[in-house]
């Protein structure tokens, strides 16, 4: 929220709701946000309420990596700072397969003004964060591959746990977490801050879909970018300090390489998806989310893209993609609502937005579309509606309201306090992810094919149903084992 600097009151309200305003937002739905700031008390955070954590995979700046590029920090640092952000947070260890970005983030934890340690321990195996009794959560920002045994071995120990999306790197793993949370009782949060950040927006989209702003939603696109195009990249030494097989963990054993590691992780299939489960995690989840299918999903799926590189040590993931989901949401059970999820606008897009002061083709975020040529556009820029009635309009009091929150950590740390369910548990983070993976899964191995879903069983049916079910899971290298 905006600084009041020298501001009378009632002059920073005008000023933040107009702010709000100026993004899209409905002055209804500003007022509503402004009212809920001003009314959420943080935590007394006295020594009942103190909350301690651990950061697993953090992450750091890369200029270590990368010579003279600018400094980045990674999602693991910055959802632990997020943590420490909150009232009676104390951010005690952190754990990182790379010792330099383990001691970054310890230093970081160390001179914090707040939610800091100055004992703050650093590990280099997680397991020995998570022996810790006296840490009650943990934030999750190690690369994919990782997350599913890390939240796994997390919440045996006992830890609430906050994972970075996508919450899994197959189907199997998101099952797998889901039962483990539901047998063990901990609360758990998938990093999908659409939910609760960027202006409320997203939030205000899934409710107008929900109550039938549009009318029957009959097609979904979501825009989430190019996978980038590199390679082959060099074999080069084991930096020191990085405990390279660790990194690997359940994955196959291969050589260094710069490119592999860290951010990059993103666009190798052995370790990701791509912007499919980067991007995807994020605007399929609010698809879902839009059309109350927060545990259920497509029955249907196909999809097309442009050939990875096939050469040795370069980016896998397919550059460009569409790949196409239909929801079995028509009347009694038929084919309903088409999700479109694909990298990039195609020729002749309709939807314009300002960024920045700069007016372009809207590239990144979720179109619904409606009856009588009804439609409404969000982003993290920005909301937009084929009728300025279909935002400016209140809802009425008998509306459906979905879960709000200041923001995703302070969600999860309420949350933690209070034992209620988070704004996205496991359940709907293996769902939301899951339809990731089918896309994926369509796309790599049954290219322009159809193939049939069943989401009760979460199963692959019909034709190449075995061939498809063999991809829900991955084997996993010893001495690793996925099991719950």
């Amino acid at each position: 929220m905006m600084n009041r600097g020298n501001l009378s009151r009632r002059g920073f309200l005008a000023q933040s709701v107009g702010g709000l305003c100026a993004t899209g937002l409905p002055l209804w739905f500003a007022e509503e946000l402004l009212t809920q700031a001003q009314t959420t008390q943080p935590a007394a955070g006295g020594a009942n309420d103190r909350i301690v954590m651990g950061a697993i995979g953090t992450g750091t700046n890369r200029t270590r990596r990368t010579g003279n590029a600018p400094i980045r920090g990674e999602r693991g640092v910055h959802i632990m700072q997020a943590a420490m952000n909150e009232t009676g947070v104390l951010m005690s260890a952190v754990c990182d397969v790379d010792r330099p970005n383990a001691e970054f983030a310890q230093n970081l934890v160390r001179t914090a003004t707040s939610g800091g340690s100055r004992d703050c321990t650093v590990h280099g195996d997680f397991r020995q964060l998570l022996a810790d009794r006296n840490i009650n959560a943990v934030t999750i920002g190690t690369p994919d591959h990782w997350h599913a045994l890390v939240a796994i071995a997390a919440m045996k120990a006992g830890k609430d746990v906050y994972c970075e999306k996508p919450m899994t790197l197959t189907i199997e793993e998101g099952k797998l977490v889901h039962r483990v949370a539901r047998e063990t009782r901990r609360v758990f949060q998938v990093g999908t801050q659409q939910r609760t950040e960027y202006g409320g927006r997203f939030r205000l989209a899934a409710e107008l879909i929900r109550n039938g702003r549009i009318g029957r939603v009959r097609k979904i696109t979501t825009l989430i970018g190019d996978n980038p195009v590199g390679g082959p990249f060099a074999v080069r030494p084991v930096p020191e300090g990085l405990d390279w097989n660790f990194w690997l963990g359940p994955t196959t054993q291969v050589e260094h390489v710069l490119e592999r590691c860290h951010y990059e992780f993103r666009w190798w299939y052995e370790y990701s998806g791509g912007k499919m489960t980067d991007w995807g995690a994020h605007h399929n989840d609010i698809a879902q989310w839009a059309l109350g299918m927060d545990e259920s999903g497509p029955i249907s799926v196909r999809g097309t893209g442009a050939a990875p590189s096939a050469q040795p040590n370069s980016y896998n993931c397919h550059p460009s993609f569409e790949v196409t989901y239909t929801y079995g949401n028509g009347p009694k059970g038929a084919a309903g609502t088409q999700l479109v999820c694909r990298n990039g606008p195609a020729m002749g897009w309709p939807i314009r937005e300002t960024v920045g002061g700069q007016p372009r083709v809207a590239g990144n975020g979720i179109l619904f579309e409606g009856d009588d040529n009804k439609w409404l556009w969000v982003s993290r820029s920005t909301i937009q509606a084929s009728a300025p009635a279909l935002l400016k309009d209140p809802l009425p009091a008998t509306a459906i309201r979905l879960p709000r929150a200041t923001s995703h950590m302070n969600d999860f740390i309420s949350c933690v306090r209070s034992r209620n369910q988070t704004v996205c548990p496991a359940s709907v983070g293996h769902r939301s992810v899951s339809i990731c993976h089918l896309g994926v899964i369509a796309t790599r191995f049954f290219t322009g094919q159809t193939l049939t879903w069943n989401p009760v069983t979460q199963l692959f049916t019909g034709e190449n149903a075995a061939a498809a079910n063999g991809h829900t899971a991955r084997a996993v290298r010893a001495p690793w084992q996925l099991e719950a």
